[in-house]
């Protein structure tokens, strides 16, 4: 062999040489890489399984929502006519108390009038007390 040749593998030796850490570095990063991907892998089958339990939720969450909003309107529903027979009663109760308080207020005087000598005296209940206290209350 000659000098050249020599020369020529001496060269090809010593990039060889220099290129051994890199090779040794990049074995590293990607064995690094192939188990980081494995474990992204796992990650990536554990969120679409999280995804799809999320939305099975979800369509749970929408269902037990309608069925609630069904049951609030059959509720409504049931209401409206026990709200309008309230509303009936009292407007029926406002009336008749109307008229009961004019008939109170035109008894009055007759009341005063036909007082004898016993309304003196102390009423004997205490019904009688808290209609009396009311009654002057009114006036």
């Amino acid at each position: 062999m000659s000098w050249l040749e020599w020369l020529l593998q001496l060269a090809v030796l010593g990039l060889l040489a220099a290129t051994m850490p890199f090779a040794i570095r990049l074995e590293r990063e990607l064995r690094a890489v192939r188990r980081d991907r494995s474990a992204l892998e796992g990650g990536a089958a554990g969120l679409s399984e999280a995804t799809r339990m999320a939305e099975a939720a979800s369509l749970r969450l929408r269902a037990a929502a309608e069925a609630a909003g069904r049951q609030v309107a059959e509720k409504l529903a049931a209401a409206e006519p026990l709200r309008d027979d309230l509303r009936y009663l009292v407007e029926r109760a406002e009336s008749v108390a109307d008229r009961l308080d004019g008939l109170v207020r035109a008894a009055r005087p007759t009341l005063a009038e036909t007082a004898a000598p016993e309304a003196s005296r102390m009423p004997r209940s205490q019904a009688e007390r808290d209609l009396l206290r009311a009654l002057r209350l009114a006036q």
